[in-house]
């Protein structure tokens, strides 16, 4: 078998219902795993599974609940069979000043970037130490290295999630459980577009600092998901790996 097959392994892919989640779960669909998007808008969950076909199923579900992730790892279960890959990818954010954030705001954004996927990687883990071969892939943010003055509590979930990472990396280490971060850079999706529409020139300060002279496209996305997802990276764990169009690496 190829390193890069993933011919008969199962994956969850949150948010993966649009943008990052939904290219890297065509990603892995391609390599051959069946796939189970998820997330809480069904109506861009049916144009998701339309797109891509096969036997793909949508799950409904609202990641920031513990009970709710639970069950959405059974669902995938009862679907498929097993579970072997979980992509950590729901996410928002909240673009005001520090000073003007209420608390909700704030507790929001860390619930749907940063707990949601401590909860959803407690739910999977005993699927994924039963498969053998565990991955999973947590998505942080070049923001997980910087930040900005109007991102505060995005900045501070994408750090965490980065560190989360590692915690369980070297957690699960021992049941053959891979688990990765990666930092995308400027990707164009539906969150990045109200980026644009908000903070005066983005878009120009986003094309002079990436070396790549363009942002980026969720396809950009499959390649490192479908080689953290396989076995190709099996001595890979604990990895923030940035997928930017070599932002991070300009001073």
């Amino acid at each position: 078998m190829s390193l890069f097959d993933l011919t008969g392994r199962v994956a969850i892919v949150t948010g993966g219902n649009g943008g990052i989640g939904l290219g890297m779960a065509k990603g892995l669909q391609d390599a051959g795993a069946r796939v189970a998007i998820a997330g809480r808008n069904a109506a861009k969950g049916a144009a998701a599974l339309a797109e891509l076909g096969g036997d793909a199923i949508f799950l409904t579900v609202d990641v920031t609940e513990k009970a709710q992730c639970v069950a959405m790892v059974e669902a995938a279960l009862a679907a498929f069979g097993r579970l072997d890959i979980l992509i950590n990818n729901a996410g928002t954010t909240v673009r005001k000043a520090p000073q003007d954030l209420s608390e909700e705001e704030f507790r929001m954004v860390m619930d749907v970037n940063l707990t949601s996927a401590f909860l959803a990687s407690q739910a999977a883990y005993p699927a994924l130490k039963a498969s053998g071969h565990g991955k999973i892939i947590n998505i942080g943010s070049v923001m997980s290295l910087f930040a900005s003055p109007y991102a505060a509590p995005y900045a501070a979930s994408k750090g965490g999630i980065m560190n989360l990472s590692k915690a369980l990396a070297t957690s699960w280490a021992v049941d053959n459980i891979q688990v990765n971060c990666v930092l995308p850079g400027w990707i164009e999706t539906d969150l990045t577009a109200g980026a644009k529409a908000q903070v005066a020139g983005l878009n120009e300060a986003v094309l002079a600092r990436t070396p790549a002279a363009r942002w980026g496209q969720p396809a950009d996305l499959a390649g490192i998901a479908v080689f953290l997802a396989s076995s190709g990276s099996d001595f890979v764990t604990g990895a923030a790996i940035p997928v930017d169009g070599g932002y991070c690496a300009r001073a």
